[in-house]
């Protein structure tokens, strides 16, 4: 069984420490700049509605969600989407977030590519990463390699769409701080603890996107050695 081979157990010692790291630090920063006022005293909403309008997008709702962190944006509904810590709260971490998703709606708008990519892989993913699990166990239990290696198809999907959403989240951000900066929203002393909040959050992407790349490669050394 593939649970006690010493390389899936270092696998999944570098995934907790990878996962636990990287949302420790992106809870820690956001908790940070949460206590630190916005100078100019706007609410997420009203940075979020501020560029939206000003991208000529009036028509994206913005709504308030529960959860933490929670926050996104639907291409289908047209829809942006604001947790209780960033929705109403005038804070440094919350203009960061606010603007980030607004950059979202923004891709969407202009057809940015990557995000095109992703949308389009969606249906792909979600029968890849539901099947993937159940093929692999199955081909290494039986020792049917062509199930395994349909698996490794499947879950290769779910790795490609962790890769592929990498360009889209840095993008992302990279329009929220320009727009921020630009539109005179946040002022210049607190770029800077944006920035920092919306680094933290590219690292738990960054993250993912590795901790699935050598899932990825484990398996494919699994089906090699079959």
């Amino acid at each position: 069984m593939f649970y006690f081979d010493p390389q899936y157990l270092l696998l999944m010692a570098v995934t907790i420490a990878l996962g636990l790291g990287t949302q420790g630090y992106i809870n820690s920063t956001f908790r940070k700049w949460s206590r630190i006022p916005l100078a100019s005293g706007r609410p997420g909403v009203d940075i979020a509605r501020r560029i939206l309008d000003s991208a000529g997008l009036q028509h994206v709702e913005i709504v308030r969600v529960p959860g933490n962190l929670s926050d996104h944006y639907d291409p289908r509904s047209k829809r942006l989407a604001l947790s209780e810590a960033v929705y109403g709260q005038p804070s440094v971490a919350a203009a960061g977030v606010a603007a980030h998703e607004a950059g979202h709606a923004i891709q969407d708008h202009e057809g940015y590519v990557w995000g095109k990519v992703r949308t389009a892989i969606v249906p792909a993913v979600n029968f890849g990463s539901g099947a993937a699990g159940i093929l692999i166990f199955l081909g290494l239990i039986v020792g049917i390699s062509g199930l395994l290696w349909l698996g490794i198809l499947g879950y290769a999907f779910a790795v490609l769409f962790q890769v592929v959403t990498l360009p889209v989240e840095l993008d992302a951000s990279r329009r929220a701080l320009a727009n921020l900066e630009v539109s005179g929203l946040i002022s210049p002393d607190q770029v800077g603890g944006a920035r920092q909040v919306l680094t933290a959050a590219a690292l738990t992407y960054v993250a993912a996107a590795l901790i699935s790349v050598l899932n990825l490669l484990y398996y494919i050394g699994l089906a090699r050695r079959d």
